[in-house]
């Protein structure tokens, strides 16, 4: 099995084309009409490296011309922190420039408050498109702020999206709670099965039986016992990789790999990817317009080959995509000085309190 790559450098012209290729237009999710939502997010097209492109190449060959495999111990084994990156230098410079903010100096999860209601929609919808969900950006625009249910629409698919929903609500406003621990990675699990499994109980447990991956030929670890342990090496791994985008990236592929649960796994591995970024005050990363095709083909890259190059390369593109949109919105936000506000208060006093109203 091969095993995880220390990248220091990066092809410097591929990095170039996912910033400068990757086309964001702010009015462009209110602007589609619901029937061409999912079909504009099928003709994006991510400009692959030439590893990524091998990795694409080998997963869409048929299933009997690829190889059985099993949970390798040693992709994980093998990582250590600060020293093998999966992220290299040059990209990780480059999403720490694009992905700042003016938050950094101020508690942990201020921007994606100031944020949340834009990202609350487009997070639950992009993460549900993902796993097949039919619900438009528009819809589930309703259904979270009205509580407004599509017509026409299985329950799993709302579910799935107020199950989103409450999970990230529980990321960006238990800031001083959450973090890359056993109990945060448990209770999101809960929030985003509730519901979903054929056994409630299911719902934040570490599984005890084995699971199929559609398409694939690989078959994840089944001890329960094992599971938890490799469970807590992943949390102690990513809790002491000092980058946050190495963090966030390690955690999107490694509880994916993993598959600690019955369900759920990759959209688990996708908000926790957002932990790092919240506590770190980092534009965070909404998934909007990734095409599920590639991002299938980038996991099946991790479960069948232990290789992330293709992976990473949606992992940026879709970061950069996220930049260009919330950098936007939080421009367009109102920043008040709280004297300033004092101020205009006692001055304009007397004209309220002499005022009335019909």
């Amino acid at each position: 099995m091969q095993q995880p790559l220390v990248l220091s450098d990066v092809d410097q012209k591929s990095l170039r084309r996912l910033i400068f290729q990757t086309p964001f237009n702010a009015t462009t999710l209110f602007a589609r009409e619901d029937s061409s939502e999912k079909t504009y997010a099928y003709q994006l097209k991510i400009d692959l490296s030439k590893d990524g492109q091998d990795i694409q190449d080998y997963v869409n060959q048929p299933l009997y011309l690829r190889k059985h495999v099993s949970y390798e111990k040693s992709f994980l084994k093998n990582y250590f922190p600060n020293h093998t990156y999966y992220l290299p230098a040059s990209a990780r410079e480059q999403l720490h420039y694009l992905g700042c903010t003016s938050e950094e100096r101020r508690p942990a999860g201020t921007f994606a408050k100031d944020i949340f209601n834009r990202l609350l929609i487009d997070l639950s919808w992009a993460s549900s498109q993902l796993e097949g969900n039919t619900y438009s950006r528009l819809d589930t625009g309703k259904l979270i702020e009205y509580g407004q249910a599509a017509e026409g629409k299985h329950h799993s698919e709302t579910q799935m999206i107020l199950n989103h929903k409450e999970a990230i609500e529980y990321l960006v406003y238990s800031d001083q709670d959450i973090g890359l621990n056993k109990k945060t990675i448990i209770d999101l699990h809960s929030l985003l099965s509730e519901m979903l499994l054929q056994s409630p109980a299911q719902s934040g447990i570490v599984r005890s039986f084995d699971v199929a991956i559609h398409g694939s030929l690989y078959a994840p670890q089944s001890m329960k016992f094992v599971l938890e342990e490799l469970l807590e090496q992943v949390l102690k791994t990513a809790l002491a990789i000092v980058d946050p985008f190495e963090q966030s990236f390690f955690l999107m592929v490694h509880l994916s790999y993993l598959q600690a649960f019955g369900d759920v796994n990759k959209r688990l591995s996708r908000l926790a990817a957002n932990i790092p970024l919240i506590k770190h005050n980092l534009c965070p990363l909404s998934f909007v317009d990734v095409p599920e095709k590639t991002y299938i083909e980038g996991l099946l890259g991790v479960y069948e080959l232990n290789r992330v190059e293709l992976l990473r390369d949606v992992y940026v593109w879709a970061y950069i995509r996220s930049c260009k949109q919330y950098v936007a919105v939080k421009n367009t936000l109102v920043t008040y000085d709280p004297f300033e506000l004092k101020c205009w208060r006692e001055q304009t006093a007397p004209f309220e309190s002499s005022s009335t109203y019909d």
